[in-house]
């Protein structure tokens, strides 16, 4: 007896067209999105392999499949050793003041520069506040010292023309951490207001017109219309945010520690340059940056899981 398949009122009639012919009539938008794709399956999938020298004793004479394998061997001693609860601390501190002090600042900054009308004056300082971000970390680090430092820092020879002491800003660990955040504040700020400007930029006009009418303030326009507008934006960013909590810059951090703030200056990626760059012991470093890779994971897929909890739309 013969199947029959019940069609539901809507459904086309029309055979679907196979993969390739689909690739075929969509040739060229396959053809645009063939770079990028090339480019993540060569430097974001094949490099994945490598993940077994971290539960290899890697030689690289012997190669990734001839070296020997210890299994979680390099975990055990990564989370039985004492410097790795400094590290773990170090690298959560400066994260934390990172979410906490960096993360809100291009939002804020992003809705002043949307609340300018003068379009010219608008565009000037944008040019300024992105400037920063195309300076290298050595310029930044220069800069702080010329800055900070106790012998020819500006700050604190205008501190001793006043009459007060110097303060080691480079050398107490009291103040590294929040160091490191006001330079990626002054860095970094003024780039990060590119995606909220461009989320600012499609909320319909008219939503403003009808708040005018009703006679909101410029505040209430923007604490009702504007953040609301761009609060997914902000979700998913945070989200991914989250996601570097393991991660550390650092080009950043190698810059600005010196043996008076190692204590507070040590933290993973550090750590992988000390261990499996100069001393050579690559399935160490491996093993850390698996480490990293795993909490990253798992810190982005338990906060889209709260966040859909709360009814707002993750990042899948």
């Amino acid at each position: 007896m013969k199947s029959t398949t019940a069609i539901r009122p809507g459904q086309s009639l029309a055979v679907r067209p196979s993969l390739w012919r689909n690739i075929v009539r969509h040739r060229w938008m396959y053809a645009l999105a063939l770079p990028g794709a090339l480019y993540i399956l060569l430097f974001k999938y094949a490099p994945m392999w490598g993940l077994l020298i971290a539960f290899q004793d890697f030689s690289p004479y012997q190669g990734l499949l001839a070296s020997k394998w210890v299994g979680f061997s390099h975990f055990t001693e990564l989370f039985a050793s004492r410097n790795f609860y400094i590290m773990l601390r170090n690298t959560l501190a400066i994260n934390l003041f990172g979410i906490v002090f960096m993360f809100p600042l291009p939002i804020v900054l992003a809705v002043m520069l949307n609340e300018v009308r003068h379009e010219a004056f608008k565009r000037i300082n944008q040019s300024i506040v992105y400037l920063p971000h195309f300076l290298s970390w050595v310029v930044v680090a220069s800069m702080t010292f010329f800055l900070l430092s106790t012998d020819v820092g500006i700050v604190n020879k205008v501190l001793s023309d006043y009459g007060f002491e110097s303060i080691a800003f480079l050398s107490e660990p009291k103040y590294f951490w929040g160091l490191l955040t006001a330079q990626s504040m002054w860095k970094e700020a003024g780039w990060g207001t590119i995606i909220f400007l461009a989320a600012m930029a499609g909320v319909d006009p008219q939503r403003y017109e009808a708040a005018v009418v009703d006679g909101a303030s410029r505040w209430r326009q923007i604490w009702h219309i504007t953040l609301p507008a761009i609060r997914p934006t902000i979700i998913i960013l945070l989200i991914l945010r989250l996601g570097h909590m393991a991660d550390v810059g650092f080009e950043q951090v190698i810059l600005m520690t010196n043996p008076l703030v190692t204590s507070v200056s040590e933290v993973f990626d550090t750590y992988v340059y000390t261990v499996g760059i100069l001393r050579g012991q690559v399935s160490v470093g491996v093993a850390v940056g698996t480490f990293k890779g795993i909490v990253g994971l798992v810190l982005v897929l338990g906060s889209n899981y709260i966040v859909k909890k709360m009814g707002h739309e993750g990042i899948y």
